[in-house]
């Protein structure tokens, strides 16, 4: 993918592209107070629908627990999170909308129990979060006119993962450059027709990788950009039975796959299932592999972008209109007064 016309014309290219700038220009600002409230309370809770959740959040627990940090971090969509008791955490709540109706009832409710430290987390001036919410907090993203959403995941991750820092004491200001470039990389990397064409074809495309929201949220742009049917496998699920429902004409895409487990990767789906296997990593693989910069404990937005990349040719090679699904919607459920 580049800028070339053939990929310009599409709203989602160009906000794709755009993530590279804003990863590189992005900024932390006024967020010293609620990073004091996390270390306080030691715990946050993250929540979203879809995109605003899958990668920002899930990507945030990752990096804590990496790191150990003594903070816990929670994340669940926010019906289910209504249920809980969520007294002792901080909350943020995530929708580019500012919209979203599971979001904002769930701020409602923490409001009417008394919780002051609800957040919102928008791409959008004046939204109906922003008037329940505690304090909201504006992303520079700006609005997204293709229904897949991009650059405001990646923006709303960085958000998340700059605030854990800043709870330490700590900035990722100087690592952004060269994430932006690993990224920028990623995006424009030439996939291989072999690939391309194996996904174009495939009855079911797999994503199989770490619970850190990236093959998670593969999973979910393959279907609002390709059209095809997709499944997220979690950690090593690959290798536990769900080779007795796949086809020889589906595909697996791994993500900075485990390097104890290719062989027998190898051996239950490329060779029993005759199902193709390609991987996203910063080396080489046994299977064709995409290939990244590798940035450290910032490579999940790389293998983001990779992915990116790999499901635009795939769209385009089956001559998608990749920003008019037929019945996926930007804002999936809208709050109604």
């Amino acid at each position: 993918m580049n800028s070339d016309a053939k990929y310009a014309k599409f709203a989602l290219t160009r906000e794709m592209m755009e993530t590279v700038d804003i990863i590189r220009n992005f900024k932390l600002a006024d967020a010293q107070g609620v990073a004091e409230q996390i270390k306080q309370a030691g715990r946050v809770f993250m929540t979203g629908e879809g995109s605003s959740r899958i990668f920002p959040a899930k990507n945030a627990r990752r990096s804590s627990m990496k790191q150990g940090l003594d903070i816990g971090i929670a994340t669940e969509g926010s019906i289910q999170a209504i249920e809980y008791d969520l007294s002792k955490f901080v909350i943020f709540a995530a929708s580019n909308s500012g919209a979203t109706k599971e979001i904002i009832n769930l701020a409602i409710a923490a409001k009417k129990a008394g919780h002051k430290n609800v957040y919102g987390l928008t791409a959008n001036e004046g939204t109906k979060l922003a008037s329940v919410a505690n304090q909201t907090f504006v992303i520079s993203c700006g609005k997204e006119d293709a229904v897949a959403a991009t650059k405001s995941v990646a923006e709303q991750a960085l958000f998340y993962q700059c605030l854990l820092a800043l709870t330490q004491g700590k900035s990722l200001q100087d690592k952004l450059v060269a994430l932006a470039d690993a990224f920028d990389a990623a995006l424009s990397v030439t996939i291989p027709a072999e690939i391309t064409q194996a996904i174009a074809k495939a009855g079911t495309i797999y994503f199989a990788g770490r619970n850190d929201g990236v093959a998670e949220e593969l999973t979910l742009k393959t279907n609002e950009i390709t059209r095809k049917k997709s499944d997220y496998l979690e950690g090593t699920y690959l290798l536990h039975g769900v080779e007795e429902v796949m086809q020889a004409d589906d595909a697996v895409i791994l993500i900075d796959p485990y390097e104890s487990e290719l062989e027998l990767i190898k051996k239950l789906i490329a060779d029993n299932v005759g199902a193709k296997v390609f991987a996203i990593a910063t080396k080489d693989t046994i299977f064709p592999t995409i290939k990244i910069n590798d940035v450290g404990d910032l490579n999940t937005y790389v293998y983001l972008a990779a992915g990116w990349n790999i499901l635009v040719e795939t769209g385009m090679s089956l001559n998608i209109d990749l920003d008019k699904p037929q019945r996926a919607r930007k804002v999936g459920n809208v709050f109604v007064e």
